[in-house]
């Protein structure tokens, strides 16, 4: 019984976030969701409460999964602190192209210039992830891997704007780099690569202390 619980929970979720997307937050409502699910509303109301519930769910669920798996990977005692940061990009570049439609939703919502309950909400959400990524950076400056002058606010600035670019203007994105980055088969061939690949040698040689680069 507890199993079919969270199954409807994810579908939900999984509907919910496809709905948002394609609307906006202001756009969806509660019943089309319910209608979209197929399930009622009073039971989209006994698991999220609200709508406001209900989009933060799909956020907390995305990011929360993703921090777990960044905290196993900083708290690795057996690895160096370029070899963290070569794990996540690995899995960050994945779950980017992975995950469109969450990207879409995150990109409209946290780009509209208002502050509200909802979007103060949804920063502290994603600040989660982001405070992972600071401790893997500060260990490396601090264990002498990484450089002291890193600016560790416009690492994280780069990755997340050139993620943003790709995948919320793919049209632009598409005839930049040569290939649709909307077909599944370039994402995996060329689009996941070519962000790995140029991700870390980014990042390698702003990062590493020149006896490091020698290593």
């Amino acid at each position: 019984m507890e199993k079919d619980k969270i199954d409807k929970k994810d579908h939900i979720l999984d509907v919910a976030e496809k709905v948002f997307s394609d609307k906006g937050f202001d756009g969806a409502s509660t019943r089309l969701i319910s209608s979209e699910a197929g399930v009622n509303m009073a039971m989209l109301n006994y698991y999220f409460g609200s709508k406001e519930g209900l989009f933060l769910a799909i956020f907390d669920r995305k990011i929360s999964s993703f921090q777990d798996i960044l905290q196993n990977i900083g708290n690795d005692d057996t690895i160096g602190s370029w070899d963290k940061m070569d794990r996540y990009i690995e899995l960050y570049s994945e779950r980017v192209v992975n995950n469109n439609c969450f990207q879409k939703l995150l990109y409209q919502e946290m780009s509209i210039n208002r502050r509200s309950d909802l979007s103060d909400k949804l920063r502290d959400i994603l600040m989660k992830n982001v405070s992972e990524l600071f401790k893997i950076l500060q260990e490396g400056i601090d264990n002498g891997e990484f450089k002291k002058d890193t600016d560790m606010q416009m690492v994280i600035a780069t990755m997340y704007g050139t993620k943003n670019f790709i995948v919320n203007t793919p049209l632009m994105s598409s005839a930049l780099l040569g290939y649709d980055i909307q077909d599944d088969k370039n994402i995996e061939d060329k689009l996941k690569p070519h962000l790995k690949s140029f991700f870390k040698s980014l990042l390698k040689t702003y990062l590493l202390n020149d006896h490091e680069h020698a290593n």
